[in-house]
């Protein structure tokens, strides 16, 4: 049976979607296994070295907001195709820094441009796929977030062996401008919205998440009136932005969407997950290291257990029962990373690796089934014209979780000190699953209170 021109353009689009999102969670997981030689190289200090862990979440949750008003507003693959430009320009940089602070404002910068690609990109498929097929297509994008969690630490690992730390933000940046290049025609354009972009409201935004986001990561060397301040001013930029927007014409996010209790749910189920699940394994790698002596490659390499599983699981969770509704496919992603996460607390004391692989293996089935239907929900739960920022708010809200649980879990393990790092261990698994427990139990209070909504009087 011939393929329809239409059906062809639609999978052109996502597959350049998918294999661009993949990338952008290959360079996020960079600094995973590469800190070592980079901080070797470079001579950092712990501050250096929390603050290039951090550049790049800063940069993609201060800018997924505003890519995704930019992406609705002037058009996702005008957003889309500047997002991997300034990829390129940012990973060139991180390839040539010679200085901690330079590669910390590129990965600052490589966190910008994946806003773009992020933002537009599942925004890009909400366009153009719709019913059923949208929620195959969503599941494929989420299959491509564990893929590049996946790959990234290993193929770090290789380029590290072959060509030094610099060697991965090479591929990056040649990537990066392939994709630019083979998405400049497929990709298909938005109307555009014809009002001005809320440039007051991007500011104060992204001014706001900067200071939120730098102050988790000055915490993360301790307590000072440092960190306590930057807090301060962000909840003061937040509040002015809150403000602004219920005035403006074209908001950088239309505060009402946050009384739709699927809009709601979505967002806050996403935050969870990176505070509580995504949080917890980027930690993984390095207390493998550490605790067993292991090279970063295998550590890489047991992490699969996680990552390879997410790809699979997002990919089968189409097949699950239609019956089952997305908010009890949320709910069950949920509960699945709950329990996946418990089982890690074997990873501390004396043991060996095989002992990681039960909670890992759990946790990446739970954890596809979740990114499925997160992805899904991201651009169901918000008007057709605003999809980027559905997608948009969805991961800046990833993002900022998963900031603050690698906050709390850094602070718990390396206060716990040497001597006790296998009790700072279980101390982050337990604070991390908290803030999933968290979430499952403000997902299950919106679901009976839209339930008794929706019961006639």
């Amino acid at each position: 049976m011939p393929i329809s021109p239409e059906r062809d353009a639609r999978v052109v689009t996502l597959t350049l979607v998918a294999i661009s999102t993949a990338l952008s969670l290959i360079i996020f997981t960079i600094p995973l296994t590469t800190i070592n030689a980079v901080t070797q190289d470079l001579h950092l200090t712990a501050g250096e070295i929390a603050w290039i862990m951090s550049g790049m979440p800063l940069g993609c949750a201060v800018g997924l907001l505003t890519s995704g008003a930019l992406g609705d507003t002037y058009g996702r693959k005008k957003v889309f195709l500047g997002g991997l430009l300034v990829t390129v320009a940012a990973s060139v940089v991180a390839a040539l820094a010679e200085s901690g602070l330079v590669l910390i404002m590129a990965r600052v910068v490589q966190g910008l441009g994946n806003a773009g690609v992020m933002a537009c990109g599942l925004g890009l498929i909400g366009q153009v796929y719709h019913g059923e097929e949208r929620t195959r297509a969503t599941a494929i994008w989420a299959a491509s977030l564990g893929s590049g969690v996946a790959i990234g630490p290993i193929l770090a690992s290789i380029c590290l062996s072959l060509g030094g730390w610099q060697a991965i933000q090479w591929v990056a940046a040649i990537a990066s401008a392939a994709l630019a290049l083979a998405s400049l025609k497929p990709l298909p354009k938005s109307e555009r919205i014809p009002e001005k972009i809320d440039l007051l409201g991007s500011i104060l935004m992204m001014a706001g998440m900067a200071f939120l986001l730098s102050a988790l990561t000055q915490l993360r060397m301790g307590i000072s009136a440092e960190p306590i301040l930057m807090l301060f001013v962000s909840v003061v930029l937040i509040i002015a932005f809150c403000f602004l927007e219920l005035r403006v014409r074209n908001p950088i996010i239309q505060l009402d969407l946050f009384r739709r209790a699927d809009f709601v749910g979505a967002t806050l189920a996403a935050f969870a997950s990176g505070a509580g699940v995504l949080s917890i394994m980027t930690m993984v790698p390095t207390v493998l290291e550490r605790s067993l002596g292991i090279s970063p490659l295998f550590a890489a390499t047991i992490l699969l257990a996680w990552s390879a599983i997410t790809v699979v699981a997002a990919l089968a969770a189409q097949y699950l029962p239609r019956s089952l509704s997305a908010r009890n496919r949320v709910v069950l992603g949920m509960v699945g990373c709950i329990f996946g996460q418990l089982l890690l607390l074997m990873m501390s004391g004396d043991y060996i690796w095989p002992i990681a692989l039960p909670g890992l293996f759990v946790s990446g089935v739970a954890n596809g089934i979740l990114n499925a239907s997160l992805g899904h929900a991201a651009v169901e739960s918000v008007p057709v014209e605003r999809v980027a920022m559905g997608s948009a708010a969805n991961n800046t809200a990833r993002y900022l979780g998963s900031a603050i649980g690698i906050t709390v879990s850094a602070v718990l393990i390396s206060n716990a000190g040497p001597s006790a790092r296998s009790l700072g261990w279980q101390e982050a698994v337990l604070a991390t699953t908290g803030f999933s427990v968290l979430g499952l139990l403000v997902m299950l209070l919106l679901a009976r209170r839209s339930a008794r909504k929706s019961m006639p009087a």
